[in-house]
C-alpha cells in the first residue's frame, strides 16, 4: 500500500499528500479516520472510536520521519486532519489516565505544529504534572496564556503537588480573575443538565458553562489525584 508523501512547501513547511486513485479503505486517509470515529461516537461506540483513532494515529507515525525535523503546514486540509487526529487520541488516552502516552503524543503533535494551533501545551501541562515530570512542565507552563483559567488551576495544582500547599499569591489571583471557575471547581455538585448541553453547543457558551466544560475535562484528574478540590474547598 502506497503511503502519503511528504511535499515541502516555500514556508520550509511540508504537506501530506496522497496518491492518486486510493479507494475509500486508504489506510492512510487520516481525515476519513477521524471522520469514522466522530461517527462511531454518535452511535454510542466510544471505545471503538478511541481504537480508530489510535491506529490510524499508528498509521501516520509511518509518514512522519522520526529522524528529522518536520513541521506540517496548517493551512493545508489533510496536515489539519491529521494534526486533529492526533489530538483527539491523546486526549483519548488523558481522559482514561495513560498520561505518559498522552504526553508522548502531544510532544509530536508540538514537534509538527510548533505554532501549537490546537492548543496541546495546556493538555500536555496537566500530563506533565500527572506524570510528576516538573521540570518539563516548568519549561511549557509559560507557553500558555494568561488569559487562560487553566493557567492558574495548573500552577495551583503543580505547587499542591510538590509541596502539598497551595501558593496563596496564585489563589487570590485565581479566585479574583477567575471567580466563575473557581466557584465551579469547589462546588457540591457539576450536574450535565439539558440547559448545559444546549449552551455548550451555542456560538457563545456562557462563562458558567465553560467553567463546568473544564471541570467535566479534568474531573477524572482530581479523582486519580484526590486533596487538591479539598484544598480550594478549605481555602
Amino acid at each position: 500500500m502506497e503511503k502519503p508523501q511528504l511535499n515541502p512547501t516555500a514556508e520550509n513547511t511540508y504537506k501530506i499528500v496522497y496518491p492518486a486513485g486510493r479507494g475509500k479503505d486508504y489506510p492512510y486517509d487520516f481525515g476519513g479516520a477521524l471522520a469514522a470515529s466522530r461517527e462511531q461516537e454518535r452511535r454510542g461506540e466510544i471505545e471503538a472510536a478511541c481504537n480508530t483513532r489510535y491506529a490510524a494515529f499508528q498509521r501516520l507515525l509511518e509518514v512522519i520521519p522520526d529522524d528529522e525535523e518536520v513541521t506540517l503546514e496548517w493551512e493545508d486540509e489533510n496536515n489539519q486532519s491529521a494534526m486533529l487526529l492526533v489530538s483527539c487520541s491523546a486526549i483519548d488516552h488523558f481522559l482514561v489516565g495513560d498520561f505518559e502516552m498522552c504526553a508522548g503524543m502531544l510532544e509530536m503533535l508540538l514537534d509538527i505544529d510548533p505554532e501549537d494551533h490546537l492548543e496541546a501545551t495546556k493538555t500536555l501541562a496537566y500530563a506533565y504534572v500527572a506524570l510528576e515530570e516538573y521540570e518539563l512542565f516548568d519549561e511549557v507552563i509559560n507557553d500558555i496564556s494568561d488569559k487562560y483559567p487553566e493557567k492558574e488551576i495548573l500552577k495551583l495544582w503543580s505547587e499542591f503537588r510538590r509541596n502539598g500547599v497551595l501558593p496563596q499569591g496564585e489563589l487570590i489571583h485565581f479566585r479574583k480573575s477567575f471567580s466563575v471557575f473557581f466557584s465551579e471547581f469547589t462546588a457540591d455538585g457539576h450536574e450535565v443538565t439539558p440547559e448545559y448541553l444546549a449552551d455548550i453547543e451555542s456560538d457563545r457558551p456562557s462563562r458558567e458553562t465553560l467553567a463546568r466544560e473544564l471541570w467535566l475535562q479534568t474531573e477524572h484528574l482530581w479523582s486519580l489525584f484526590p486533596g487538591f478540590i479539598e484544598a480550594l474547598r478549605a481555602a
